[in-house]
């Protein structure tokens, strides 16, 4: 039986017993490790390093849980944030040739290309040449007894009868003729002022028919003719295709009435739509590449053979007129276009160029990784870089590279959040400035601010659309938006701030309303959903709920993206059902308040309203 009284000192001794071997096992390790007294690192597989791990996700790096799971924002698996091995430079990514492949990683060198210069991307449509257009009209008034060429699209010759018709005046006019002729047979005979009298009579029957518009072949058949004619044929005086029929059979028409429009459609225009900022780069003369949905894999070749010196100003675009061959008829007026104007300027500088896959984008900003070399294998460290606009498939390079810099094309993005994972200059952490510069924000009573309401609701309605990866139902919501913000009129000092906000949203509606695909929808809706951004922080939030402002890294072939929605659960249009959920709020915008230039920041409250505009 135990002492009661000696109980304490025999825990004490026990527990004196354990701390000793642990000071023995650390002493241990100690020599085993180096003698620094260190604790083995995570690599070396103790209990308390697997313990210390952290899992985050490559694509949402801020994600980090103590335990193995999958994102709660993408989705994906997580992966250990823990790099065995030697540390790696902060500022860059170094990877074995191993590694590598593994990565399958791809670099191309920065080069210059004479063919980059400025290429503008525009839409269209293909309309019949207005220098070929014609109008078939009757040469006399009466009612159209027969309809020859009655199909819109059917082809007509030069001569060929179009239609024929009962005119009471030519009836006359023919029995007049023949009454005439009649007489002038039977008074041949007769004296020769008797005989010059028929003949004036005659001549003057003729006359009248040649100035009712009948031919001379068709005036001498009907000299020839016993009895007047009751129709008379209408001929077509050029050759083309019908593109409209203007009346039916058994109508009553007027002298010069149009029976069928026609026009040669052997060459064509192709009107297209230049916004303001393009029209700096457009000239008469340039070549331009047009194709259409219809044929794919086709481009047919034109030149810009007109630019209008004005500009629309509901749509705020000008209209730029290509000419382009159509001599095998494959092109048909009403097709949608899209086409490429090239712009090269032989005598300026060739241009630096990197391919579209290599920039990642925040805001303004453009990050490349560029491939250095390192005692350990390669590095590959962020750069920025200034970019001109986007040609076709590659990137001007205004600052930040040289000729021969090899640059990643594919893999910049896990490269980027590997850097973020290890606290690195990212893309990510270098913010986004798509905000600045800073604008004012304008102030607005209630009714005032409620114009602008229908306007957002027709924008969440395009980005629902998206979400749902309906192509029509988003080009019906961008036109609703361009209808809009085109009936928006803004009283006071807030009329200059109202024109700077509403052109880019009418020209990206409009980019989105008349894309044709999901696609080139998705491509106009990220500028779109820009001016979004700049109505939220001019005028504020119209609504009576609140909007978020979301971003997906992984939008636009990794050059992340932001677009406006309303709620919490992330609803994303960039990829719509194959990730809906990828992505992150960045914002929140009250009802009545200024969404701040800063991305994340609190929005500002609206002034109060004082009765006037400031």
């Amino acid at each position: 039986m135990s002492d009661p009284l000696h109980a304490p000192t025999a825990r004490w001794a026990r527990l004196a017993v354990r701390v000793m071997a642990l000071l023995v096992a650390f002493a241990l390790g100690a020599w085993l490790f180096g003698g620094d007294g260190a604790p083995p690192s995570p690599a070396a597989g103790s209990d308390g390093a697997a313990e210390a791990v952290t899992w985050t996700c490559s694509m949402h790096p801020q994600v980090r849980q103590p335990e193995p799971g999958s994102c709660p924002i993408c989705g994906m698996d997580l992966i250990a944030d823990a790099a065995p091995g030697a540390a790696a430079p902060r500022d860059a990514v170094v990877l074995s040739e191993r590694a590598r492949a593994l990565a399958e990683l791809r670099t191309t060198a920065v080069t210059r290309q004479i063919d980059a210069a400025a290429a503008v991307r525009l839409l269209g449509r293909i309309e019949a040449a207005e220098t070929t257009r014609r109008n078939v009209t009757t040469w006399v008034g009466g009612r159209i007894d027969r309809l020859l060429v009655n199909t819109t699209g059917e082809r007509v010759r030069r001569g060929q009868v179009v239609a024929t018709l009962y005119s009471p005046e030519v009836y006359s006019a023919h029995q007049d003729l023949l009454a005439a002729r009649e007489q002038a047979r039977r008074l041949a005979g007769s004296t020769a002022v008797t005989r010059l009298a028929a003949d004036q009579a005659l001549q003057a029957a003729r006359d009248r028919l040649r100035l009712l518009g009948v031919s001379a072949d068709e005036l001498e058949e009907m000299a020839q003719a016993e009895t007047p004619a009751r129709s008379v044929p209408v001929r077509s005086p050029f050759s083309g295709t019908v593109i409209e029929r203007v009346v039916t059979e058994g109508a009553y028409v007027e002298t010069g009435a149009t029976l069928v429009r026609v026009a040669d459609l052997g060459t064509l225009w192709v009107q297209l739509d230049a916004y303001e900022g393009d029209l700096a780069r457009l000239a008469v003369g340039q070549p331009v590449a047009v194709a259409v949905e219809a044929l794919p894999g086709e481009t047919f070749d034109g030149r810009v053979a007109f630019i209008d010196p004005t500009l629309d100003p509901q749509r705020r675009t000008a209209r730029v007129r290509v000419e382009v061959a159509n001599r095998d008829g494959r092109l048909r007026p009403g097709l949608f276009a899209e086409a490429v104007v090239q712009a090269t300027d032989a005598d300026g500088p060739v241009p630096l160029v990197v391919p579209d896959t290599a920039p990642l984008f925040t805001g303004r900003r453009s990050v490349v990784y560029v491939e250095i070399a390192h005692q350990d294998g390669v590095a590959y460290a962020p750069r920025t870089v200034r970019l001109g606009p986007r040609m076709g498939s590659v990137y001007p390079v205004v600052s930040g590279l040289s000729e021969g810099d090899r640059v990643v094309t594919r893999g910049a993005f896990a490269l980027d959040a590997d850097l973020q994972i290890r606290g690195g200059p990212s893309m990510m952490s270098q913010g986004d400035d798509r905000a600045a510069p800073m604008v004012e924000p304008v102030s607005l009573s209630a009714a005032d601010r409620a114009r602008l309401a229908p306007m957002l609701e027709a924008y969440l309605g395009v980005q629902r659309a998206l979400a749902e990866d309906d192509a029509t139902a988003a080009a019906a919501a961008a036109e609703a938006l361009r209808a809009a913000t085109t009936a928006v009129r803004l009283p006071g000092s807030a009329e200059a701030a109202w024109a700077e906000v509403s052109a880019p949203l009418i020209a990206h509606a409009t980019h989105v309303a008349a894309a044709g695909s999901i696609e080139g929808a998705r491509g106009g809706f990220e500028p779109l959903s820009a001016a979004i951004e700049g109505l939220l922080q001019r005028f504020g939030n119209p609504l009576d709920a609140p909007v978020q402002v979301a971003f997906c890294p992984m939008a636009l072939g990794d050059a992340g993206a932001r677009w406006v929605q309303q709620g919490e659960t992330i609803d994303n249009a960039y990829f719509g059902a194959a990730m809906r959920t990828c992505g992150e709020v960045r914002a929140a915008v009250a009802p009545g308040t200024f969404l701040q230039a800063a991305p994340g920041a609190e929005p500002t409250p609206l002034a109060p309203h004082t009765g006037h505009q400031h």
